[in-house]
């Protein structure tokens, strides 16, 4: 079988189980799961891989809502990662439904090119993309060892092959003051909320002077219990976020010297916390994003290389992409101008256009792994590329 009957072959059998991806797509959708808490997605999708012959391995590394669904055997091991966590009160905003399933459906697709070369397919149900970084557990924990490329599609409104994602850390800050009566004793109050104002003016002053794609953004989490109260404390979190780990390593001390800085000014005590999960930049392996970027051109969508930086975010797939070869594009399901994470893309992920956005980005991923699978020089470029950026 030549490349092109193998390609149609692939498409045709991503066609057939349209109906089911489609079926467990909008189940996902409207059944909203919360990081580390998505059983039913997982029930799902592992059902959905489990008919066409994968093995299903449930709660890997520990993490009840992870899994490693496996078909074939043996090198190399092209692995299709599947997000399905939803947002808190935003649902799909960001289109997990759509990533899940066009991961099982590549997958499913996928298998025909094993008819023709050795390898094994693996999809990677990762969870808590959103807040908790389950992509870094599983990569700390050892899931990724024996993967040689890692692909998944985020749906965006843009087709690009490529995605630009910041290094980010989170930290959380209290101060303790001492609470007084506003008005009749305020010389004995100590305001732990004044502390927070004075960081919030200190970072915002700070962001005149650090690299024009970092970014640093957060909330007030406590401002305190009454207005005639002197506040006693006050929270909040904030996220720092660089092009690179090494600028967020050099960021992280400016930013904490803005909370230091109000703790002395104001005569609070300062307690902080980095999380101890941090995203790292994504690297883009170019010769994997040209090889995705011809095959959804393929189905008559005009594919950038590089995505826009205006869309710049982050993600736990730049953790993975630091082990191995990775890409992390986006299909267009929604127009230019619709913000991830708002209920209008949270209604594109669920609409017809989506769908057929995740039937393209099934059928462009199983082509990237066919690909690769029948030609071991694809495979060495890659890895050659990724070594040569260590």
């Amino acid at each position: 079988m030549d490349m092109s009957e193998l390609k149609n072959s692939i498409k045709h059998e991503i066609e057939n189980v349209r109906n089911k991806l489609v079926e467990v797509s909008l189940n996902i959708h409207r059944n909203p799961e919360l990081g580390f808490h998505e059983y039913q997605a997982v029930e799902w999708l592992t059902e959905l891989l489990t008919g066409y012959g994968f093995y299903v391995e449930k709660g890997i590394c520990d993490l009840p809502t992870a899994f490693r669904a496996t078909y074939g055997s043996g090198k190399p091991v092209i692995a299709f990662l599947a997000e399905y966590d939803a947002l808190p009160e935003a649902g799909h905003a960001c289109g997990h439904n759509i990533i899940c399933a066009a991961a099982a459906g590549a997958a499913i697709g996928a298998r025909m090119a094993l008819k023709e070369a050795q390898g094994s397919i693996t999809v990677l149900g990762t969870p808590a993309e959103e807040l908790h970084g389950g992509k870094i557990i599983l990569v700390n924990r050892g899931a990724f060892k024996e993967i040689d490329v890692a692909l998944m599609v985020h749906p965006g409104t843009v087709d690009a092959a490529t995605t630009q994602a910041l290094a980010c850390q989170t930290i959380e800050v209290d101060f303790f003051g001492k609470a007084a009566h506003a008005a009749a004793n305020p010389e004995k109050g100590i305001n732990a909320l004044e502390a927070m104002i004075l960081s919030y003016n200190a970072i915002n002053s700070l962001r005149q002077h650090i690299k024009s794609s970092a970014r640093i953004h957060g909330i007030i989490t406590d401002g305190g219990r009454a207005p005639n109260i002197v506040p006693e404390h006050s929270a909040g979190t904030f996220l720092v976020r660089a092009e690179n780990d090494l600028y967020l390593e050099e960021l992280k001390p400016k930013v904490l010297s803005c909370f230091e800085g109000a703790a002395r000014a104001t005569g609070c005590r300062m307690v902080y916390r980095w999380e101890e999960t941090r995203y790292s930049a994504m690297r883009n392996n170019m010769e994997l994003a040209k090889i995705f970027q011809r095959n959804l051109q393929s189905l008559g969508r005009n594919v950038l290389l590089l995505e826009p930086s205006a869309t710049l975010g982050s993600t736990d797939m730049g953790n993975v992409s630091q082990v191995v070869p990775s890409i992390h594009p986006f299909v267009a399901i929604a127009p230019e101008g619709v913000p991830t994470h708002s209920a209008e893309f949270a209604r594109a992920a669920g609409s017809e256009i989506g769908m057929q956005g995740m039937i393209d980005a099934a059928i462009a991923l199983a082509w990237t792994a066919s690909d690769l699978l029948t030609n071991q020089d694809l495979i060495k470029k890659v890895r050659i590329e990724f070594e040569s950026n260590d």
